[in-house]
């Protein structure tokens, strides 16, 4: 693991893709800082960190779309898997490569507040809060982009699909509005994803009984549960796409609540991306 962190680390240090990564988000930070901090004599640097995770659906399609793509582009891939070292851990070290690259723009980020302080009274503890929850939102997006490169070979196909799905996580709220909250709205939403589920698992494992089985069993609980009781799908369809929203997570940590639930939040979504990284990678590697 440690020499797949040391190689991807070196990649990203002596190519622009890392510079330009940590430039960019230390430009966009540093305007909105000299904006809401200096400009107005704000002492929330939250609100500042707050106004640019919008940041996260260009810089991370930037940062992860070669990551794995490009070995399945260039076939060095096939060293990948047949080197004697478990799957996990070549995906753990490539993860972690570029969460240092990430680390660097917020380690910086985190003198921001200490320049306030010279001129004002800041509540760092506040603050610092909303820094690790900037770090934690961007561990979790970067996971979902290191999950969708896995998926392709080519990186501006990985880079799109990354950008189109944090943009739908980004703008759930306004998704989740065009749909009704009654029982009926829900169930047949429900109805839908179990078929695409459904088809996911055949897409995945090319056996067509087993993706009939579960899409027919996924179905039928829901129309058992809609029979029993229909209230359980008044509004269910909101919470689930207020789910898919990682951004929201973020709020707590704005206002400098240290929540556990979105840490969780975190680092589940962080889990099941690389998780799903690693059994699509073992996937080619079996097959």
């Amino acid at each position: 693991m440690l020499a797949v962190y040391k190689k991807e680390l070196r990649s990203y240090l002596t190519s622009m893709i890392g510079y330009v990564f940590i430039a960019f988000i230390l430009l966009i930070l540093g305007i909105y800082f000299t904006a809401y901090n200096l400009q107005y004599a704000s002492p929330d640097f939250g609100y500042t960190l707050n106004a640019v995770t919008f940041l996260f659906l260009i810089i991370t399609p930037v940062l992860t779309m070669r990551i794995l793509s490009e070995e399945k582009k260039n076939k060095t891939d096939q060293l990948l898997l047949t080197a004697p070292v478990p799957v996990w851990k070549i995906v753990m070290g490539k993860y972690l490569s570029m969460i240092t690259i990430y680390l660097i723009p917020v380690v910086i980020a985190g003198f921001y507040p200490l320049i306030l302080g010279k001129y004002g009274t800041v509540s760092y503890a506040t603050t610092y809060t909303a820094v690790f929850g900037f770090f934690l939102l961007g561990c979790a997006q970067i996971a979902v982009g290191l999950f969708l490169s896995s998926v392709t070979e080519s990186q501006i196909i990985a880079a799109v699909i990354t950008f189109g799905v944090l943009f739908c996580s980004y703008v759930m709220d306004g998704i989740s509005s065009f749909f009704s909250s009654t029982s009926a709205a829900s169930f047949i939403a429900f109805l839908v994803i179990s078929f695409i589920i459904a088809l996911v698992v055949y897409q995945m494992t090319k056996d067509m009984i087993l993706s009939f089985v579960l899409g027919i069993v996924l179905i039928a609980v829901n129309v058992v549960l809609y029979i029993v009781r229909s209230s359980l799908y008044e509004g269910l369809i909101q919470k689930l796409l207020d789910l898919l929203a990682i951004a929201n997570q973020y709020d707590s940590f704005v206002g400098g609540i240290l929540d556990v639930s979105g840490i969780i939040y975190m680092l589940s979504v962080i889990c099941i991306f690389v998780f799903l990284t690693i059994q699509c990678i073992q996937k080619r590697r079996w097959s």
